[in-house]
């Protein structure tokens, strides 16, 4: 069987499988009662519709796992987006952690808006799988998932679940227009600011774009240190941090936000310098050796200390003015 047709096919049960998803996602069934820890740590009544659950699950399955094993087979297996198991596996997590929130109020289903949404999303689905554009095949996964719970628990369940669908969208793979777009100027301003600081520190050192001389040494700024896909990647941790310390001023987890985007340079910028310092001392062996993915664990090292240290000036501010830690 050719791809095309392989495609076709997967299209086609895929179909099939939102057809009995609609057939049979809204047909009588008791609904399963089950004790789940609440946010106050006591144990509270929880009520699951479990045949729209596993009619949800089945279709997504089917129309996600190929996608998911495309994914790991190209994207997700390179250091630019390998992030993206880590993000899908942190939504999992959260959605699992907040199944007593999502499921233990009165839902009430919006049938209509969320078989809208879904048509939209099995749409922009087809479209990509058939002409093999991955970031609109794996970007539907958004909509699908918001049109899940509308249709079973509501508008006011996708208002409790907003974090990890939103938080989903860094799973999706950068569009190669926009990655080239952004990282030759980025890549440029990393050897500026590379050059200059070793520049003052004395070292012989001279740049042509982005090649870097030291020394009897070339260095070429690869897109990797242009800090596109690690500002992608350290800003979803960014977001998961604020997740987890759940504070309340807007304000500052606004700041903290946008505090990721400097803090992603100057991680890059260190990332570089260290790899400069190794080759001119070292050599060129060493550079590109085992050093030369030390850096990239420096890397995120840098930016975790840097954030750490952002998040503690804005508490000794916001936590003064009721922007501290909420109740989990």
């Amino acid at each position: 069987m050719t791809r095309g047709a392989g495609t076709s096919a997967h299209l086609s049960v895929t179909l099939r499988s939102v057809h009995l998803l609609f057939t049979f996602l809204f047909m009588a069934a008791p609904p399963t009662s089950v004790r789940e820890p609440g946010s106050t740590g006591l144990a509270v009544e929880v009520t699951y519709p479990l045949r729209a659950l596993l009619c949800l699950l089945v279709g997504m399955a089917v129309m996600y796992v190929p996608t998911f094993t495309r994914l790991a087979e190209t994207v997700w297996n390179t250091d630019e987006q390998g992030h993206g198991p880590l993000i899908l596996a942190a939504c999992a997590w959260l959605l699992w952690d907040m199944r007593a929130s999502l499921f233990g109020a009165p839902s009430r289903p919006a049938p209509v808006a969320g078989g809208v949404l879904l048509t939209l999303a099995v749409a922009i689905y087809v479209v990509g799988r058939s002409q093999q554009v991955i970031e609109l095949e794996a970007g539907s996964l958004l909509l699908t998932l918001t049109a899940c719970m509308l249709l079973v628990l509501g508008v006011a369940g996708v208002r409790r679940a907003w974090f990890p669908l939103v938080f989903l969208f860094f799973m999706v793979p950068l569009p190669g227009v926009l990655v080239q777009a952004m990282t030759m100027p980025l890549k440029s301003a990393v050897s500026v600011v590379a050059e200059q600081l070793m520049y003052w520190a004395g070292y012989p050192i001279a740049r042509t774009g982005v090649t870097l001389t030291v020394g009897q040494y070339q260095l070429l700024v690869a897109d990797a240190c242009s800090g596109l896909n690690s500002l992608f990647t350290l800003e979803a941790l960014g977001f998961l941090y604020m997740r987890v310390m759940n504070y309340t001023s807007k304000a500052r987890n606004v700041i903290l936000g946008l505090a990721i985007i400097p803090i992603s340079f100057i991680s890059n910028v260190t990332r570089v310098i260290i790899l400069i310092l190794v080759t001119y001392h070292f050599g060129d062996e060493a550079g590109q050796g085992f050093m030369h993915g030390f850096a990239g664990m420096v890397l995120f090292g840098v930016a975790l200390i840097l954030t750490y240290g952002v998040d503690r000036l804005l508490a000794a501010r916001f936590d003064k003015q009721g922007g501290a830690r909420g109740k989990q």
